[in-house]
């Protein structure tokens, strides 16, 4: 019995293991911290900092392994990724220190024929693929250029094929490096992988100087860091009142000068001129708010402005006849004789210009003069 047993044990197949179901993606890094994903179909066991050679668009190129971990799907790529062949021996590191001697020498070359021809270009940086094959010169330009011939007078001096690749300033400074205004390397040349759009509203929305000097970065442009905490103060400006707002309290009507959203408060400055510090749980709920320019329905949100109320309506323009800003005969700031209507019509409670706070309407063209139609 024991003899049969260990039989069909011996006849049964060991179960063979299942092949993976993708191939390893990583992301190699070249010279002037360019990156690329590139696939590891053979398993070849890299870490983090290890030279390769890789399977380039015409060749054979070597970078370094940036990262191993896989953040980006094969499927999810463009394009099938090129794979990775081996490691890099000592003789691969010979050439690579070759290549950057030679590329010294070719943008000193490059650099003369765009003076010579008169280009409108900014030469930045140069590359040599890793077996020669390609050159790649990186420039910038104000505007488009014909470099033919000058493609033509570097392929007759340097026998190599020749590629001019245009790139922004951002991508300039993610090329050369450096050192930012806080102390650190740039984004653009260690961690950045793309450039968002950057406006000067968005350091207005965080109480940050206009001055160009101050929030510009060594590209030139505004710094990319003014984008990483913008949804923070968005959010947080929601809960008070725009500065240039007029909030009308028990003790008078005051404008609002500075918002400090970390220690909540508000600076309040009143018609003298004199200035008071407030904090936002210190405004009564239902104060009234007229913005400078923001209407009515942009204002800070309902649900969560202390100075809002949690009523409909709360901060807002009476309805008409309803009182307060624009109420009857002794309505306060709209009170006494309605401009243009009837005697005791309740102020300008119903029309354009309790919108628009307190402004007279506009002029008919066939209204008669001394008028308001």
């Amino acid at each position: 019995m024991h003899e049969h047993n260990s039989s069909v044990a011996s006849a049964t197949p060991a179960p063979t293991p299942a092949p993976p179901a993708s191939s390893e993606v990583v992301e190699v890094i070249f010279k002037g911290r360019r990156r690329e994903y590139h696939g590891n179909p053979r398993e070849i066991p890299v870490h983090v900092g290890d030279y390769v050679i890789v399977q380039a668009e015409r060749g054979e190129d070597l970078g370094r392994i940036h990262h191993t971990n896989e953040w980006v799907k094969a499927s999810q790529l463009p394009q099938p990724p090129r794979p990775i062949l081996r490691h890099a021996r000592p003789e691969d590191m010979e050439r690579l220190e070759q290549n950057r001697a030679k590329e010294e020498k070719a943008f000193a070359s490059c650099k003369e024929k765009v003076f010579l021809r008169d280009l409108e270009m900014k030469l930045v940086d140069c590359e040599y693929q890793w077996d020669g094959n390609r050159i790649t010169f990186f420039f910038t330009a104000e505007k488009r250029v014909d470099f033919r011939d000058l493609v033509k007078d570097l392929a007759a001096m340097l026998r190599t094929r020749i590629e001019l690749r245009q790139i922004g300033v951002r991508d300039e400074a993610g090329r050369i490096g450096g050192v930012g205004t806080c102390g650190r390397e740039l984004c653009c040349s260690t961690w950045l992988r793309e450039f968002e759009p950057i406006t000067l509203k968005m350091a207005k929305d965080q109480g940050l100087s206009p001055s160009p000097s101050k929030i510009s970065g060594a590209c030139g442009r505004l710094k990319c860091c003014l984008r990483y905490e913008l949804d923070f103060y968005k959010e947080s400006n929601r809960e008070f009142p725009k500065v240039g707002s007029r909030l009308t309290m028990p003790d008078g009507e005051f404008d609002v000068s500075r918002v400090d959203i970390f220690h909540r408060t508000l600076l309040l400055r009143d018609d003298a001129g004199k200035e008071a510090t407030v904090l936002l749980s210190d405004v009564p709920k239902g104060t009234r708010i007229l913005g400078p320019s923001r209407d009515r329905r942009k204002g800070c949100d309902k649900n969560e402005c202390a100075s809002r109320g949690t009523k409909p309506g709360d901060g807002e323009n009476p309805a008409p006849g309803a009182g307060g800003h624009g109420g009857g005969p002794a309505a306060g700031h709209g009170g006494g004789a309605p401009r243009g209507g009837a005697p005791g019509g309740g102020g300008h409670a119903g029309g354009r210009d309790a919108r628009q706070g307190g402004r007279p309407p506009r002029r008919r063209p066939d209204a008669p003069p001394g008028g308001r139609g």
